[in-house]
């Protein structure tokens, strides 16, 4: 039997993890929140679903605990935040077997630094769609039910590999797994849908659902949306359609394929309700948000293709604001916003 780590014990780690245990896989979480790793060790993982609560046992380590284990693994995991990569990967290293692999189950575009350190042959990259949300150690509120839960995985030279036949098995415990041999393309459509939503939900501290809901941050949606494809474009990708959804879904208009994409995704969160974004969670923790790998990428890659990015600028800046203590999630925010982007098309 492979052994699996998940490197990063969130709610889409914490969620992963639980299932890779409740089906008899040999896996260890790992994380650096000492109260969550101590509740895992005591009373395991509780997962609350829309469709069932699923309570396991699982196997958990403080990063600390991992140089006595004598351990490599096949499998890791990493779903940790974006701006931990680096670190995290150089530290998970000499605990990956020589033909091991690293599979990204992050946000934003990681394997750029994961595969300078650990090499194209053993990062497996992924576009995923499973909500979460972890507030209190050892519990996890997930938004999306296996039913509803769709990885897309493969490699970046678009192989396909025993290894990448692995991870699809083991995924499938999770939810739908799906192996792509696009799969830049796959994350560039949801980094595209993650600039759209996580940002404005964590600046109007509403849920997706809402946001979709309300005719005047729905506008706002769209015009992310439009100034992300075009970065896209600028940048040669092909998206890779999402969530089940087809190619001729995404290769129609933009606005067509925004729409879509929306509809699609709020419908599998929290009975269409949407969720609380994780960056809107982030701020609710008082915790650094992953905006400059999602927004603040975009607003990056739009001065060097010389592509204006007001709309995207204004949602990092107010981010940062929020994470700074200037402002606090909230529909007040909405004029700030506007005159924010404002300023910065002129």
């Amino acid at each position: 039997m492979s052994k699996l780590a998940v490197l990063g014990c969130g709610a889409l780690g914490s969620s992963i993890g639980a299932d890779l245990a409740k089906a008899g896989l040999d896996v260890t979480l790992i994380d650096q929140w000492p109260e969550h790793v101590d509740a895992m060790k005591r009373n395991g993982l509780h997962v609350t679903m829309p469709e069932m609560e699923l309570h396991t046992p699982v196997k958990a380590i403080h990063l600390c605990e991992l140089c006595a284990l004598h351990v490599q693994f096949d499998v890791v995991f990493l779903a940790a935040k974006s701006y931990d990569t680096v670190w995290m990967v150089h530290f998970i290293k000499p605990y990956l077997k020589a033909d091991g692999v690293i599979v990204s189950i992050q946000n934003g575009l990681n394997d750029e630094e994961i595969i300078p350190i650990v090499g194209m042959e053993r990062d497996i990259a992924s576009a995923v769609e499973l909500s979460g949300e972890i507030f209190d150690p050892g519990r996890v509120k997930r938004n999306t039910g296996h039913d509803h839960t769709w990885f897309g995985i493969g490699r970046l030279d678009g192989k396909v590999t025993p290894r990448v036949k692995e991870v699809q098995q083991l995924l499938g415990s999770v939810g739908t797994c799906e192996i792509s041999t696009n799969i830049w393309g796959g994350k560039w459509t949801k980094l595209i849908l993650n600039t759209v939503t996580s940002g404005m939900s964590g600046i109007m501290g509403v849920k997706g659902g809402e946001l979709v809901k309300r005719p005047e941050l729905l506008k706002i949606l769209m015009d992310l949306g439009r100034e992300s494809a075009r970065i896209a474009s600028a940048s040669k990708i092909k998206l890779e359609p999402l969530m089940g959804l087809s190619s001729k879904d995404i290769s129609d208009s933009v606005d067509k394929m925004l729409e879509k994409s929306l509809s699609k995704l709020m419908s599998q969160i929290g009975r269409g309700t949407g969720a609380r974004s994780m960056v809107l969670q982030d701020h609710l923790k008082g915790r650094p948000t992953e905006i400059e790998y999602l927004n603040g990428l975009m607003v990056r890659k739009g001065r060097e293709f010389k592509i204006p990015t007001p709309w995207n600028f204004a949602v990092a800046t107010l981010s940062k604001k929020i994470e700074e203590g200037q402002l606090k999630p909230g529909l007040s925010n909405l004029p700030v916003l506007e005159q924010c982007a404002k300023e910065a098309s002129k």
